[in-house]
């Protein structure tokens, strides 16, 4: 199972399995990762499973589509190297997955 590795605003890690086909953001509350809120349940209809990709792996990652483009948004502090976790499908290419969590959600 791919590992990826959850770090909270305060700098707190949280390196996790989660199963291929899930995705990041359901990786996030299976197993408990605070900062992840997930009001939608992964509809793509808020902003609130919102992180900052590892640089080094922003480019692996599959392309945003149009509506993620414009949920970010609405999140805290989008940058070049924000995600909605529920639109990033884990894969076993993603194995080593780093992302930083906002400081908030909103």
């Amino acid at each position: 199972m791919p590992k990826i590795t959850y770090i909270e605003h305060n700098g707190k890690k949280h390196e996790v399995e989660v199963a291929s086909g899930l995705t990041v953001m359901e990786g996030a509350r299976d197993n408990n990762i605070p900062g992840i809120e997930a009001d939608c349940g992964g509809a793509c209809a808020c902003s609130t499973c919102h992180v900052y990709v590892d640089a080094s792996w922003a480019e692996k990652l599959p392309a945003k589509d149009a509506m993620e483009v414009d949920m970010l948004d609405f999140a805290w502090e989008p940058s070049d190297l924000s995600r909605l976790t529920c639109q990033v499908k884990v894969t076993d290419d993603l194995d080593g997955l780093v992302v930083q969590l906002p400081e908030k959600q909103i």
